[in-house]
């Protein structure tokens, strides 16, 4: 069996692209291998940030203060984001993780807190095994023309439409 690992991206403005990303990764700590699960532009404590201590084999890593997306990035914004985008490369790289997931990157792409290019890059030196999750809407065509897998989670109904908020355990 090939021991290659491919570039999965996660798109479109329905929901369900983290929740994929964090379905595949359950998925994968159950076959026995290794999760990174790092968050581009969210610092808040969503449910999943508590999964690590029930999971073993799965690691989660924030790479923001709060949700910006309502204003501009800040200055520190933009810091964290390239700090966090240095340390996955590294991962990517170091190929201690069977599984690599990038949530939320295109949404850091698209407030262009660094480049798709910056990104490429870091695809380009993974170790060859490393499967890679990329999340987040608006993903742009030069990852999706180097993705092996992409779906676009398409919305055709939300109850968020109604006035019902993000629910504990459902969206957040």
């Amino acid at each position: 069996m090939e021991n290659k690992g491919y570039i999965h991206i996660y798109t479109g403005n329905g929901k369900g692209k983290t929740t994929s990303a964090l379905g595949l990764s359950l998925r994968a700590i159950g076959a026995g291998k290794k999760v990174f699960f790092g968050q581009f532009v969210k610092g808040m404590k969503y449910s999943e940030t508590k999964t690590v201590k029930y999971l073993p084999n799965f690691e989660m890593k924030q790479f923001g203060k709060n949700c910006f997306i309502y204003n501009e990035p800040t200055e520190e914004d933009i810091r964290l984001a390239k700090e966090g985008l240095k340390e996955m490369k590294n991962i990517l790289i170091d190929g201690e993780y069977d599984i690599v997931v990038m949530d939320e990157l295109n949404i850091a792409l698209y407030y262009k807190l660094f480049t798709v290019d910056d990104v490429l890059k870091a695809l380009e030196k993974r170790a060859k095994h490393v499967e890679v999750i990329i999340t987040g809407r608006y993903a742009p065509q030069e990852l999706i023309d180097i993705a092996d897998l992409v779906t676009e989670m398409r919305e055709v109904k939300h109850y968020y439409n109604k006035g019902i908020q993000a629910r504990k355990g459902i969206e957040s």
